[in-house]
């Protein structure tokens, strides 16, 4: 495999950083999932945390670095994930953090970066907006700037997600890997990659946000002018050129899947898991949903990736849903 960013040496020794209750998630084959979608489903539960996401992994080693180094100020923009998990990170190592984000995020996420002591600061635009806002507040400040995806920190502490996946799965064929900035597709897909290149790495991203994929399927960066997608968290519309270079690397395949798919499995979650989770961590269920054909017989892993949910909005799209019985 040609090089990423990544290295497989740095997200084995970011494991020593990232605390321990993010580490080691719940990895279970989810049998009543199967008569549904025709194939073989493990689930790897990354919502079990306190920050209901698996970004603090990456947020725990950006937080150790910083602390290390006696920064004591950082800012993010975030869809709400970020934001809550660098303020976890950062209350518990005594760092100045400052989070940029849409008005318009959920509402429950940008409580909860509240709750954990951030100072939020919010946009009248979108993420994209919000980028641009923490970037001015960095240089103006002279603080940190964390850019997720970008950063390397935030995609080699996703990658130790893929540790677990080679290193606890027997034998899987193919992992479902939600798609927005890609810290988690690169870092997750590196390591599988790395370790088993026989597997292959799907990602996954809403039609309604679907810069990524056509990126990647262009193999250019490609920009859109808006987005129309209930997955927020995965809702960016200018990709990483940095980013781009990795996903070529390491993704066998990206596909855009609609809202209705997207809701149906987050049905399938509740109904056969027991899981309540945003739209984004849905996406590889709605992927299979899409295409049961390509995955009729095989072994797929899906990451469950955040479980910050607006309870209203929740319940509006499930009572929607149809119900897919087996």
């Amino acid at each position: 495999m040609q090089e990423t960013r990544l290295d497989t040496a740095r997200i084995r020794a970011a494991r020593r950083v990232i605390d321990p209750m993010f580490l080691d998630t719940p990895l279970y084959r989810c049998e009543a999932l199967e008569p549904g979608l025709g194939c073989t489903v493990s689930i790897k539960l990354e919502t079990a945390n306190p920050v209901r996401s698996f970004k603090a992994r990456g947020t725990e080693v950006v937080a150790s670095l910083l602390a290390d180094h006696d920064s004591r100020a950082v800012v993010c923009a975030s869809a709400g994930n970020l934001g809550q998990a660098l303020a976890w990170s950062g209350r518990g190592r005594g760092l100045d953090v400052t989070v940029v984000a849409s008005r318009f995020a959920t509402v429950a996420k940008l409580d909860r970066i509240r709750a954990l002591g951030a100072r939020l600061e919010l946009v009248d635009g979108d993420h994209e907006l919000a980028r641009e806002r923490a970037a001015a507040i960095a240089r103006h400040d002279g603080i940190r700037l964390v850019e997720d995806s970008l950063d390397i920190e935030t995609c080699e502490g996703a990658a130790t997600i893929g540790l677990e996946l080679v290193d606890t799965v027997p034998s899987f064929d193919a992992v479902l890997i939600a798609l927005g900035g890609g810290a988690l597709a690169t870092g997750v897909g590196h390591v599988v990659k790395a370790l088993a290149p026989e597997v292959e790495v799907i990602c996954v991203q809403p039609l309604g946000a679907p810069a990524l994929t056509h990126s990647w399927r262009r193999r250019r960066v490609v920009t859109t002018d808006s987005t129309n997608t209930i997955a927020d968290g995965v809702a960016g519309r200018r990709p990483i050129p940095a980013v781009l270079d990795d996903l070529l690397l390491v993704a066998d395949d990206a596909v855009l899947v609609q809202e209705v798919s997207i809701i149906a499995g987050m049905r399938m979650l509740l109904d056969h898991a027991g899981l309540v989770v945003e739209p984004s961590a849905a996406l590889g269920i709605a992927a299979i949903l899409e295409d049961r054909d390509r995955f009729a017989g095989r072994h797929v892993v899906t990451i469950v990736c955040g479980s910050n949910v607006d309870v209203d909005a929740y319940h509006r799209w499930i009572g929607a849903a149809p119900t897919h019985r087996s």
